[in-house]
Protein backbone atom coordinates (compact mmCIF):
# COMPACT_ATOMS: atom_id res chain seq x y z
CA UNK A 1 0.00 0.00 0.00
CA UNK A 2 0.91 3.72 -0.67
CA UNK A 3 2.80 4.94 2.62
CA UNK A 4 -0.26 7.25 4.29
CA UNK A 5 0.26 10.94 6.17
CA UNK A 6 -1.82 9.32 8.81
CA UNK A 7 -4.32 6.04 9.41
CA UNK A 8 -5.19 4.44 12.36
CA UNK A 9 -8.12 1.88 13.60
CA UNK A 10 -9.49 0.60 17.12
CA UNK A 11 -9.84 -2.74 18.02
CA UNK A 12 -11.31 -4.33 21.07
CA UNK A 13 -10.06 -8.04 22.17
CA UNK A 14 -10.92 -10.21 25.22
CA UNK A 15 -8.61 -11.89 27.98
CA UNK A 16 -9.05 -15.34 28.03
CA UNK A 17 -8.42 -18.51 30.62
CA UNK A 18 -6.60 -21.40 29.52
CA UNK A 19 -8.43 -24.99 30.77
CA UNK A 20 -5.58 -27.22 29.69
CA UNK A 21 -2.84 -24.88 30.59
CA UNK A 22 0.28 -23.16 28.13
CA UNK A 23 3.86 -22.59 29.57
CA UNK A 24 6.80 -22.49 28.08
CA UNK A 25 8.30 -22.30 24.51
CA UNK A 26 10.27 -24.26 22.09
CA UNK A 27 13.24 -22.79 20.65
CA UNK A 28 13.61 -20.27 17.96
CA UNK A 29 12.54 -16.85 17.40
CA UNK A 30 8.80 -16.91 16.77
CA UNK A 31 7.81 -17.41 20.48
CA UNK A 32 6.60 -20.79 18.72
CA UNK A 33 4.45 -22.70 22.62
CA UNK A 34 6.05 -25.96 23.46
CA UNK A 35 2.22 -27.38 24.18
CA UNK A 36 -1.22 -26.61 22.91
CA UNK A 37 -3.54 -25.11 25.16
CA UNK A 38 -7.75 -24.67 25.25
CA UNK A 39 -9.22 -21.82 26.60
CA UNK A 40 -12.14 -19.61 26.99
CA UNK A 41 -12.48 -16.21 26.08
CA UNK A 42 -14.32 -13.67 28.79
CA UNK A 43 -16.87 -11.04 28.00
CA UNK A 44 -16.44 -8.89 30.34
CA UNK A 45 -12.77 -8.45 30.45
CA UNK A 46 -11.29 -6.87 27.34
CA UNK A 47 -8.53 -4.11 26.27
CA UNK A 48 -8.91 -1.32 23.35
CA UNK A 49 -6.21 -0.21 21.26
CA UNK A 50 -6.17 2.62 19.18
CA UNK A 51 -3.10 2.35 16.79
CA UNK A 52 -2.58 5.61 14.55
CA UNK A 53 0.33 5.19 11.97
CA UNK A 54 1.39 8.94 11.81
CA UNK A 55 4.21 9.85 9.10
CA UNK A 56 4.86 13.05 11.81
CA UNK A 57 6.28 10.71 14.40
CA UNK A 58 9.82 9.53 14.41
CA UNK A 59 9.75 6.29 16.76
CA UNK A 60 6.73 4.72 18.07
CA UNK A 61 5.10 5.59 21.14
CA UNK A 62 2.94 3.95 23.73
CA UNK A 63 0.15 4.84 26.37
CA UNK A 64 -1.31 1.99 28.75
CA UNK A 65 -4.04 2.63 31.04
CA UNK A 66 -3.21 6.43 30.82
CA UNK A 67 0.40 6.15 31.39
CA UNK A 68 3.54 6.26 29.07
CA UNK A 69 4.22 2.73 28.36
CA UNK A 70 7.88 1.10 26.85
CA UNK A 71 7.76 0.07 23.13
CA UNK A 72 10.63 -2.35 23.60
CA UNK A 73 8.33 -4.95 23.13
CA UNK A 74 6.18 -3.23 20.92
CA UNK A 75 8.19 -2.19 18.25
CA UNK A 76 9.39 -5.03 16.85
CA UNK A 77 5.90 -6.54 17.08
CA UNK A 78 4.77 -3.18 15.19
CA UNK A 79 7.61 -4.14 12.47
CA UNK A 80 6.10 -7.58 11.37
CA UNK A 81 2.79 -5.75 10.61
CA UNK A 82 5.17 -2.29 8.64
CA UNK A 83 7.07 -4.98 6.75
CA UNK A 84 4.17 -7.00 5.60
CA UNK A 85 2.03 -3.60 4.61
CA UNK A 86 5.05 -2.50 2.98
CA UNK A 87 5.73 0.72 5.07
CA UNK A 88 8.03 2.46 7.47
CA UNK A 89 5.44 4.66 9.29
CA UNK A 90 6.18 5.05 12.82
CA UNK A 91 2.83 4.63 15.02
CA UNK A 92 1.22 5.79 18.51
CA UNK A 93 -0.75 3.07 20.80
CA UNK A 94 -3.32 3.88 22.87
CA UNK A 95 -4.48 0.98 25.03
CA UNK A 96 -6.87 0.60 27.86
CA UNK A 97 -7.53 -2.80 30.06
CA UNK A 98 -11.10 -2.39 31.77
CA UNK A 99 -9.24 -4.77 34.35
CA UNK A 100 -5.81 -4.90 36.38
CA UNK A 101 -2.74 -4.86 34.24
CA UNK A 102 -0.48 -7.71 34.69
CA UNK A 103 -2.02 -9.01 37.52
CA UNK A 104 -2.21 -12.57 36.45
CA UNK A 105 -5.87 -11.76 34.21
CA UNK A 106 -4.22 -12.56 30.70
CA UNK A 107 -3.77 -8.31 30.18
CA UNK A 108 -1.31 -9.64 27.45
CA UNK A 109 -3.34 -11.78 25.53
CA UNK A 110 -5.84 -9.42 25.04
CA UNK A 111 -3.64 -6.77 24.56
CA UNK A 112 -1.90 -8.20 21.86
CA UNK A 113 -4.73 -9.44 19.88
CA UNK A 114 -6.24 -5.75 19.93
CA UNK A 115 -2.58 -4.86 19.05
CA UNK A 116 -2.60 -7.28 16.20
CA UNK A 117 -5.90 -6.03 14.39
CA UNK A 118 -5.80 -2.47 14.75
CA UNK A 119 -2.38 -2.39 14.06
CA UNK A 120 -3.24 -4.76 10.82
CA UNK A 121 -6.21 -2.50 9.81
CA UNK A 122 -4.48 0.85 10.15
CA UNK A 123 -1.42 -0.33 7.99
CA UNK A 124 -4.37 -1.47 5.11
CA UNK A 125 -4.70 -5.35 5.46
CA UNK A 126 -7.31 -7.40 6.09
CA UNK A 127 -6.30 -10.28 7.63
CA UNK A 128 -7.77 -13.68 8.09
CA UNK A 129 -8.56 -14.82 11.55
CA UNK A 130 -6.12 -17.54 11.35
CA UNK A 131 -3.20 -15.04 10.01
CA UNK A 132 -3.98 -12.79 12.95
CA UNK A 133 -3.86 -15.30 15.29
CA UNK A 134 -0.39 -16.19 14.04
CA UNK A 135 0.60 -12.83 14.39
CA UNK A 136 -0.33 -12.05 18.00
CA UNK A 137 1.21 -15.52 19.05
CA UNK A 138 4.56 -13.52 18.12
CA UNK A 139 3.72 -11.23 20.93
CA UNK A 140 2.22 -12.99 23.24
CA UNK A 141 1.41 -17.01 23.15
CA UNK A 142 -1.75 -16.66 25.06
CA UNK A 143 -3.10 -14.04 22.31
CA UNK A 144 -3.38 -16.25 19.87
CA UNK A 145 -6.62 -17.50 21.44
CA UNK A 146 -7.98 -14.57 22.37
CA UNK A 147 -8.30 -13.61 18.69
CA UNK A 148 -11.38 -15.98 19.01
CA UNK A 149 -14.70 -16.07 20.87
CA UNK A 150 -15.94 -18.96 23.00
CA UNK A 151 -13.89 -21.76 23.61
CA UNK A 152 -10.59 -21.77 21.15
CA UNK A 153 -8.04 -24.25 20.89
CA UNK A 154 -3.88 -23.42 20.30
CA UNK A 155 -2.11 -25.74 18.35
CA UNK A 156 1.31 -26.28 19.07
CA UNK A 157 2.25 -26.59 15.70
CA UNK A 158 6.23 -28.61 14.61
CA UNK A 159 7.39 -26.30 11.97
CA UNK A 160 10.15 -23.97 12.72
CA UNK A 161 8.42 -21.43 10.93
CA UNK A 162 5.57 -21.15 13.05
CA UNK A 163 2.78 -21.43 10.25
CA UNK A 164 0.82 -24.10 11.95
CA UNK A 165 1.54 -22.49 15.85
CA UNK A 166 -2.30 -21.16 15.94
CA UNK A 167 -5.30 -20.57 17.68
CA UNK A 168 -9.13 -22.17 16.13
CA UNK A 169 -12.35 -21.65 17.40
CA UNK A 170 -14.44 -24.98 18.89
CA UNK A 171 -17.42 -23.38 20.10
CA UNK A 172 -18.96 -20.07 19.66
CA UNK A 173 -20.10 -17.91 23.16
CA UNK A 174 -23.83 -19.14 22.92
CA UNK A 175 -23.39 -22.97 21.90
CA UNK A 176 -22.30 -23.68 25.59
CA UNK A 177 -23.32 -20.38 28.11
CA UNK A 178 -20.59 -21.85 30.93
CA UNK A 179 -20.20 -18.79 33.25
CA UNK A 180 -16.73 -17.54 35.10
CA UNK A 181 -16.51 -15.73 38.35
CA UNK A 182 -13.21 -13.77 38.59
CA UNK A 183 -12.00 -13.36 42.45
CA UNK A 184 -9.54 -11.11 42.33
CA UNK A 185 -7.03 -10.83 45.78
CA UNK A 186 -4.28 -9.22 44.37
CA UNK A 187 -4.66 -5.88 41.89
CA UNK A 188 -0.60 -5.08 41.89
CA UNK A 189 1.55 -6.36 38.93
CA UNK A 190 2.90 -9.85 39.02
CA UNK A 191 6.70 -9.69 40.32
CA UNK A 192 7.66 -12.42 37.72
CA UNK A 193 5.59 -11.80 34.11
CA UNK A 194 5.25 -14.89 32.73
CA UNK A 195 7.43 -14.65 29.69
CA UNK A 196 10.43 -14.60 31.84
CA UNK A 197 9.24 -17.11 34.20
CA UNK A 198 9.07 -19.50 31.17
CA UNK A 199 12.18 -19.03 30.40
CA UNK A 200 14.67 -22.01 30.19
CA UNK A 201 12.65 -24.64 31.77
CA UNK A 202 14.36 -27.71 30.46
CA UNK A 203 17.32 -27.08 32.53
CA UNK A 204 15.09 -25.02 35.46
CA UNK A 205 12.91 -27.67 36.08
CA UNK A 206 12.84 -31.68 36.88
CA UNK A 207 9.29 -32.03 35.71
CA UNK A 208 9.00 -30.02 32.43
CA UNK A 209 9.52 -32.76 30.17
CA UNK A 210 6.74 -34.92 32.16
CA UNK A 211 4.15 -31.57 31.38
CA UNK A 212 4.85 -31.57 27.71
CA UNK A 213 5.08 -34.87 26.75
CA UNK A 214 1.84 -35.43 28.32
CA UNK A 215 0.17 -32.35 27.15
CA UNK A 216 -1.91 -34.58 24.22
CA UNK A 217 -3.37 -36.68 26.08
CA UNK A 218 -4.59 -33.81 28.11
CA UNK A 219 -5.78 -31.96 25.61
CA UNK A 220 -7.12 -34.60 23.60
CA UNK A 221 -9.39 -35.25 26.92
CA UNK A 222 -10.78 -31.73 26.74
CA UNK A 223 -11.60 -31.80 23.38
CA UNK A 224 -13.83 -35.08 23.71
CA UNK A 225 -15.42 -33.52 27.00
CA UNK A 226 -16.06 -30.39 25.31
CA UNK A 227 -17.90 -31.92 22.59
CA UNK A 228 -19.81 -33.47 24.82
CA UNK A 229 -20.94 -30.81 26.79
CA UNK A 230 -19.38 -32.83 29.98
CA UNK A 231 -19.27 -30.36 32.44
CA UNK A 232 -17.94 -32.68 35.41
CA UNK A 233 -15.02 -33.73 33.17
CA UNK A 234 -14.65 -30.61 31.74
CA UNK A 235 -13.90 -28.92 35.25
CA UNK A 236 -12.21 -32.01 36.24
CA UNK A 237 -9.58 -31.60 33.48
CA UNK A 238 -9.32 -28.00 34.18
CA UNK A 239 -8.41 -28.41 37.83
CA UNK A 240 -6.05 -30.79 37.07
CA UNK A 241 -3.96 -28.70 34.46
CA UNK A 242 -4.03 -25.97 37.02
CA UNK A 243 -2.75 -27.98 39.42
CA UNK A 244 -0.02 -29.59 36.85
CA UNK A 245 1.01 -26.30 35.98
CA UNK A 246 1.69 -25.04 39.71
CA UNK A 247 3.41 -27.57 40.35
CA UNK A 248 5.42 -27.24 37.30
CA UNK A 249 6.16 -23.69 38.53
CA UNK A 250 7.11 -24.54 41.98
CA UNK A 251 9.39 -26.78 41.07
CA UNK A 252 11.24 -24.20 38.58
CA UNK A 253 14.64 -22.87 40.25
CA UNK A 254 14.15 -20.75 41.80
CA UNK A 255 10.34 -21.93 41.90
CA UNK A 256 7.49 -19.98 41.28
CA UNK A 257 4.95 -19.34 44.11
CA UNK A 258 1.81 -17.06 42.74
CA UNK A 259 -0.68 -17.70 44.88
CA UNK A 260 -1.29 -15.95 48.03
CA UNK A 261 -3.50 -17.16 51.68
CA UNK A 262 -6.52 -15.70 49.36
CA UNK A 263 -5.61 -17.55 46.46
CA UNK A 264 -5.46 -20.69 48.43
CA UNK A 265 -8.64 -19.85 50.39
CA UNK A 266 -11.04 -19.49 47.18
CA UNK A 267 -9.55 -22.74 46.06
CA UNK A 268 -10.76 -24.60 48.94
CA UNK A 269 -14.19 -22.75 48.95
CA UNK A 270 -14.70 -23.73 45.45
CA UNK A 271 -14.29 -26.90 46.49
CA UNK A 272 -16.40 -26.53 49.43
CA UNK A 273 -19.21 -25.14 46.71
CA UNK A 274 -19.21 -28.29 44.76
CA UNK A 275 -18.99 -30.49 47.72
CA UNK A 276 -22.40 -29.17 48.73
CA UNK A 277 -23.67 -29.74 45.16
CA UNK A 278 -22.80 -26.49 43.34
CA UNK A 279 -21.26 -27.70 39.74
CA UNK A 280 -17.80 -25.03 39.85
CA UNK A 281 -14.51 -26.04 39.49
CA UNK A 282 -11.30 -23.62 39.71
CA UNK A 283 -8.35 -22.68 37.62
CA UNK A 284 -5.52 -19.95 38.10
CA UNK A 285 -2.83 -18.78 35.41
CA UNK A 286 0.54 -17.30 36.34
CA UNK A 287 -1.23 -15.16 39.01
CA UNK A 288 -2.58 -14.65 42.50
CA UNK A 289 -6.12 -14.39 41.06
CA UNK A 290 -8.83 -17.54 40.51
CA UNK A 291 -11.72 -18.40 38.01
CA UNK A 292 -14.29 -19.99 39.19
CA UNK A 293 -15.55 -22.19 36.22
CA UNK A 294 -19.09 -22.63 36.70
CA UNK A 295 -22.25 -24.60 34.77
CA UNK A 296 -24.85 -22.40 33.67
CA UNK A 297 -27.41 -20.37 36.10
CA UNK A 298 -24.58 -20.98 38.83
CA UNK A 299 -22.23 -18.24 38.88
CA UNK A 300 -24.41 -15.45 40.96
CA UNK A 301 -24.37 -18.10 43.34
CA UNK A 302 -20.55 -18.78 43.20
CA UNK A 303 -19.49 -15.25 43.08
CA UNK A 304 -21.21 -14.46 46.38
CA UNK A 305 -19.18 -17.17 47.83
CA UNK A 306 -16.09 -16.37 46.79
CA UNK A 307 -17.10 -12.50 48.01
CA UNK A 308 -17.04 -13.77 51.42
CA UNK A 309 -13.62 -15.13 51.20
CA UNK A 310 -11.35 -13.44 53.51
CA UNK A 311 -8.35 -11.59 51.27
CA UNK A 312 -10.77 -11.71 48.08
CA UNK A 313 -11.14 -7.94 47.25
CA UNK A 314 -13.66 -7.95 44.34
CA UNK A 315 -15.44 -10.87 42.25
CA UNK A 316 -16.15 -10.59 38.21
CA UNK A 317 -18.99 -12.53 36.92
CA UNK A 318 -18.88 -12.95 33.18
CA UNK A 319 -20.43 -14.87 30.66
CA UNK A 320 -17.85 -16.19 27.68
CA UNK A 321 -17.11 -13.51 24.78
CA UNK A 322 -16.69 -12.78 21.21
CA UNK A 323 -14.08 -12.66 18.66
CA UNK A 324 -11.78 -9.74 18.83
CA UNK A 325 -13.42 -6.99 16.60
CA UNK A 326 -12.58 -3.22 15.28
CA UNK A 327 -14.74 -1.06 16.88
CA UNK A 328 -13.88 2.12 15.21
Amino acid sequence: MADPIMSQATARAHSNIALIKYWGKRAGPRNLPAVGSISVTLDGLYTDTTVVFDRALSSDTAELDDKPADTARLTPFLDLVRARAGIETRASIVSTNNFPTGAGLASSASGFAALSLAATRAAGLDLEPRELSILARQGSGSAARSIFGGFAEMHRGVLDDGSDAFAEPMLDADDWPVEIVVAITDRATKSVNSSIGMMGLDERSDYYQAWVDHAETDLASMRDAIAARDFETVGALTEMSCLKLHGLMMSTRPGLIYWNPATVAAMLAIRTLRDEGTPVYFTIDAGPQVKALCAPGHGESVARALERVPGVLETRRTALGPAASVIA
